[in-house]
């Protein structure tokens, strides 16, 4: 089984594009609280290169990685951070372990994805061996 990218598990109906309602989807069991219709449009349009109205997964990527601005870097940084936040074990354990991925996968509606598939995914980008993401390893997977 291959192992989905994070745009994958944001694009729920796999037509290797964006829609308003997968981001508002993905909001919604991420965050925690939901955004209109209006406004998933707005930040989809945002980064929309082709104007299609639905961004494939390079313009995704500069979404994740933040909008272009004075400070880019800390922007980039910041989104990461919360990005990296909807997946780590527990507030206090800065780490995203399989459970704590596959636990933010199913509320993605990514059911069908185990332990150890989950397991799989962290292991290529876990450079030191412990079996959790850092935020450094987060990062490196993200900007990858």
């Amino acid at each position: 089984m291959a192992v989905p990218s994070v745009f994958t598990a944001f694009d729920t109906d796999g037509d290797d594009k964006m829609s308003a309602s997968e981001l508002q989807r993905c909001m919604e069991a991420t965050l925690g609280e939901g955004v209109s219709e209006e406004e998933a449009v707005a930040v989809l349009a945002a980064v929309d290169a082709d104007g299609d109205g639905l961004p494939n997964q390079g313009e995704f990527s500069r979404l994740v990685a933040g909008a272009e601005g004075e400070d880019d870097a800390n922007v980039k940084r910041r989104c990461l951070r919360d990005a990296f936040g909807m997946y780590a074990s527990s507030p206090t354990e800065d780490t995203i372990t399989p459970a704590s991925l596959r636990r933010t996968l199913s509320r993605l509606g990514l059911h069908e994805l185990g332990v150890e598939e989950c397991r799989a995914m962290i292991c290529r980008f876990d450079l030191d061996g412990d079996g959790k993401l850092s935020f450094d390893k987060f990062r490196v997977m993200m900007m990858a």
